[in-house]
Parts: structure tokens; C-alpha cells; sequence
């Protein structure tokens, strides 16, 4: 009984390193095998419109999702299943496997590259101040919001929060929330003078609602973010080959036609700028 026991373990274990073996070489999975086996694709995103949103029965919308399935398109395959998840929760949900691609807009930043590899920037976007109807205070730059010693809210690990810091607004002044309506909202509130947003989402908010505004003129921070597509660490082969496609893709015809609807004009599109450059900022 002992023997057959000690057999019973030991044939245990060899299932459990099999199965141990079959799982790490699935999770290990090129993005490119995936499409050409004709699986499916999981995109994760944030609701943050116009950038990446669901929409009826979860379709992906929002034109860095349009600027995606383009992408994929090109590269063979139509098959996405989309994963909406919080902000924060992309760089964990990535790292754990529960989809391939962030498609939600995420600027390239070095702390962020030490953990996902970026594609060569697809928008780039000096954003915008959010301030009450009127803008009561007098802003107009991340500066005169220091200067004044007032509270700024943000999206919390939005690229806008290091901008903060490095114009030199206090941490005990900079408001961190989960998304875009919470900046808003802030604002509205008065528990915030002024919130940084993207340029694109605060306008969607202003036409909508008559008491709040776009700062304008409005000077920027020390830099515009550039968005890009984020990819697993392992995936250099992918993030090659989508850089191949962006090369003839971005701000051509074809991709004009899909992101203009959600606001993405010419203005937009991302200059001479290099990931590997940003990464290193």
C-alpha cells in the first residue's frame, strides 16, 4: 500500500509539472502566434472617453481602440474580445494575463516601460485644464495653479501627476481619482480649482455642461503625453510588428477615416518622437 501510495504521488506530480509546463508555455504565447492560430484577442482598456470606451453589448470604441483593430486587422486576424477594467488595474492585468493589449491611451513613461514594452507613439495630446464656468481663479497653467497654492485633481496614475510635480505643485495640492467624470466632478464640487485632462475628454465634458470650461489660452506642462499601445515585456516580436504597420498607417486615410469621429484630428498625430526616447525622460 505504501509503494502504491508513494506511485500514486509521484504520478501526481508528474500531471501537476505537466500541467505546470503546458500553462507557462500558453502564458508564454507570442500575440502573433495567437492571431495566426486564429485565436482570440483580449483588449483591456478604461472607460475614458473619447480615448477607449465600451459601448453597446462592450463593443470597443474610442479611437485608440479604432487605431487597434485596424492594426490587427492589417496583421490578420478580427477576433477581440474586450476587457474593461480600471485605470490602475491595466499594468496588473496585463502582467497577469488577463488580456494581450492595453489599448486604453496610456502615456509612455519611464516607470512604466521598466514594467510594459510601448509601441512607437499613436496620439500625442497637450491636454487641457478643466476649471468652473468663467474660471474664477484666473488659470491657465499648471504654474498659476501652483502659484496660488490651489488644490489640482487628476486622474490617479494619469502621466499628469508627474507632470504636477515637476511644475512644482505640492502633493498635499495634488488630488488623485479614478477617471475623467471624478476630475470633473472634483472641480464642480469646489474640491478642486482646476483638474488635468486630456484635451479631447474635457471638451466632451464642457459642451455637455454649462458649468465648467476649458482654460483657454492655456500654456501646457513641461511636455505633451504620447500614447501608445502597451505590451507584455516578452513581446518584442509583437511590438516590432506593429511598429512595421504604424510606419504606413499613421495619419493616413485609413486611419483618419476610423479615429475622426471621435475627435482625433491632424493636431494629434504624434511627431518625430521615439517610445525609446520616452522612456528614457
Amino acid at each position: 500500500m505504501r509503494r502504491a501510495i508513494l506511485r500514486g504521488i509521484a504520478a501526481l506530480g508528474i500531471a501537476a509539472m505537466t500541467i505546470a509546463a503546458f500553462a507557462g508555455s500558453a502564458s508564454a504565447q507570442s500575440l502573433l502566434e495567437k492571431i495566426k492560430n486564429g485565436e482570440t484577442i483580449r483588449i483591456g482598456f478604461s472607460s475614458e472617453e473619447p480615448w477607449a470606451y465600451p459601448g453597446a453589448n462592450n463593443e470597443p470604441l474610442g479611437f485608440i481602440n479604432a487605431i487597434t483593430l485596424d492594426i490587427l486587422k492589417k496583421l490578420g486576424t478580427t477576433r477581440v474580445e474586450p476587457i474593461v477594467t480600471e485605470w490602475g488595474s491595466l499594468i496588473p492585468g496585463l502582467q497577469a494575463g488577463r488580456f494581450d493589449i492595453i489599448t486604453g491611451g496610456m502615456a509612455i513613461l519611464p516607470e512604466r516601460c521598466r514594467n510594459v514594452l510601448f509601441t512607437e507613439p499613436v496620439a500625442r495630446d497637450i491636454g487641457a485644464l478643466v476649471v468652473l464656468k468663467g474660471n474664477p481663479e484666473g488659470l491657465h497653467s499648471y504654474q498659476d495653479v501652483r502659484d496660488k497654492g490651489l488644490t489640482y485633481v487628476t486622474g490617479s496614475g494619469w502621466n499628469t501627476v508627474e507632470d504636477a510635480k515637476k511644475v512644482g505643485i505640492a502633493d498635499d495640492k495634488i488630488m488623485q481619482v479614478a477617471g475623467a467624470a471624478e476630475v470633473v466632478q472634483a472641480v464642480k464640487a469646489g474640491r478642486a480649482a482646476a483638474g488635468g485632462i486630456g484635451y479631447l475628454a474635457v471638451k466632451k465634458f464642457a459642451d455637455r455642461d454649462g458649468s465648467i470650461e476649458i482654460a483657454d489660452p492655456y500654456t501646457p506642462p513641461v511636455r505633451p503625453g504620447y500614447a501608445a499601445l502597451a505590451f507584455l515585456p516578452n513581446q518584442q516580436d509583437v511590438v516590432d510588428a506593429f511598429n512595421e504597420v504604424l510606419k504606413d498607417y499613421i495619419g493616413s486615410d485609413d486611419m483618419m477615416a476610423s479615429v475622426s469621429k471621435y475627435g482625433y484630428g491632424k493636431a494629434m498625430l504624434p511627431d518625430s518622437t521615439k517610445a525609446e526616447e520616452l522612456c528614457k525622460r
